[in-house]
């Protein structure tokens, strides 16, 4: 049975992400993602200039003359979200928790999908495979999504994108488009997000919260890693220790940024601190007109 405050957290995600789905990315989603490839529609009589490639040699035997066959976009497609729920996701300092970021993020995606009637299934994950939803549509079992990201309370702690990437690729053979949706603190990914990226459309979406890239001037502090347990105490009123931490977080981001780049991977900044509809339909809009 799961508890009445989780039921009143799926029904508050879905009112809040709601209005943004229909008002602001229906249309973006769907001019932005396309089928997965083509599909049989009919036949028709040859007309100068068709690719005789296309040409239905039985029919045209039947008929006395030439037909080709017509095809059109497969427009459904399968929509798989990636989620990281480790414990450097417990971690928020501003209004929300980056955790808590994510799942509205998904939220919104699955909304948008379902309402172009594609599938919707979901991977969470941590340094092991945590949950698997197989994809399928309707309204219905995307509230099922929700309530297991909501609900879900996981074993592992650490992150390991390589293996939800390669679980991935083993239990889904069919091109998907593919939101992965983490801080990135985890170790050496490139060469499975290479291979994900080849096989499916795959987008990194990277939540923040400012913290982990500026700190702030507020005396000793002792800082813990979520995932690993180990305590560090900083002197944050020291200006090279606060220096330092920026200047190695920003060089993170740059490398994280680079790396994507490399691959031709798409990529979203969402941050706790700034609504994450903005970066959303940026992305929306920057990949429909490549695509147009």
């Amino acid at each position: 049975m799961i508890p009445q405050d989780i039921l009143k957290k799926v029904k508050r995600i879905e009112i809040q992400t709601r209005g943004l789905v229909n008002d602001v990315l229906s249309g973006e989603y769907h001019s932005v993602f396309k089928g997965r490839g083509m599909e049989f529609s009919e036949v028709r009589e040859y007309q100068y200039g068709d690719d005789v490639r296309t040409i239905d040699w039985n029919v045209s035997a039947r008929m006395g003359h030439p037909f080709v066959k017509v095809f059109e976009e497969e427009r459904e497609l399968t929509v798989m979200l990636l989620v990281d729920v480790s414990s450097s996701g417990d971690f928020g300092t501003v209004e929300r928790m980056k955790g808590e970021l994510a799942i509205e993020i998904c939220a919104l995606l699955a909304f948008s999908a379902i309402k172009n009637n594609d599938k919707v299934g979901l991977i969470i994950f941590t340094d092991r495979i945590e949950k698997f939803v197989p994809p399928k549509k309707g309204k219905k079992h995307v509230l099922r999504v929700l309530r297991e990201l909501l609900y879900h309370e996981p074993e592992g702690r650490g992150t390991d994108i390589s293996m939800a990437l390669e679980y991935l690729s083993r239990i889904t053979h069919r091109r998907a488009v593919v939101f992965l949706v983490s801080d990135f603190i985890s170790p050496d990914y490139q060469k499975a997000m290479q291979i994900a990226n080849k096989r499916h459309d795959l987008v990194a979406i990277t939540i923040t919260d400012p913290r982990e890239m500026d700190l702030p001037d507020i005396g000793l502090i002792e800082l813990e890693d979520a995932e690993t347990g180990e305590v560090v105490l900083l002197d944050s009123a020291d200006v090279m220790t606060r220096q330092m931490f920026n200047t190695e977080t920003s060089e993170l981001k740059l490398k994280r940024d680079k790396l994507l780049r490399s691959m031709s991977i798409d990529s979203i900044d969402v941050r706790t601190d700034i609504s994450y509809v903005e970066p959303l339909i940026k992305f929306f809009r920057a990949r429909a007109k490549r695509f147009h």
